[in-house]
């Protein structure tokens, strides 16, 4: 007799910080497409940018939910949001932003929530950094995705106080 298989589980949260009203329910379907669940969050008016609506919604699922999410919604006209996954003992961590002007940002973040930066992509930023292309503080920041903050700190701040719903992946 084999030991039952337990799929591994993890939780995150998706952040969206500005939508057009006519996209909210299309990213609700989206994700609860993701999910496996339908999802019924409440939307509220955006402070920072008039007519658009910010929600949170925190979730759990499998690994990789995350990507799947942001890979759902990148490239939604006038969308901005952050989805982040949290590691697993087998997994690491995620976070991804995007906004209409820069796009996708991913990062691979660690047991507190640090953002780790893979060996390969420092080089890469020294690289640029020696042959005068760039500076490293400015390669060091879109490692770390500062202009993505940058852009999304006024909305995240719009939103201090949100609710927060809780969804579950069906597995």
């Amino acid at each position: 007799m084999t030991a039952p298989h337990h799929r591994s589980t993890t939780r995150g949260v998706l952040y969206v910080h500005s939508a057009a009203s006519a996209l909210c329910r299309h990213i609700e379907w989206a994700v609860g497409g993701v999910l496996g669940v339908e999802v019924h969050p409440e939307w509220a008016p955006q402070a920072a940018q008039a007519g658009s609506y910010r929600t949170e919604l925190s979730w759990t699922g499998e690994p990789g939910s995350a990507a799947a999410i942001a890979s759902s919604l990148r490239g939604w006209d006038k969308l901005r949001f952050e989805v982040t996954e949290e590691p697993t003992s087998g997994t690491e961590g995620a976070r991804y932003a995007c906004t209409p002007t820069l796009g996708i940002f991913h990062a691979v973040t660690g047991l507190h929530g640090d953002i780790m930066i893979p060996e390969d992509r420092l080089k890469a930023a020294v690289v640029r950094a020696a042959l005068g292309e760039t500076t490293l503080e400015n390669e060091v920041d879109k490692l770390l995705g500062k202009p993505w903050d940058d852009e999304l700190e006024t909305f995240r701040h719009a939103g201090d106080g949100a609710p927060v719903r809780w969804l579950h992946q069906v597995v």
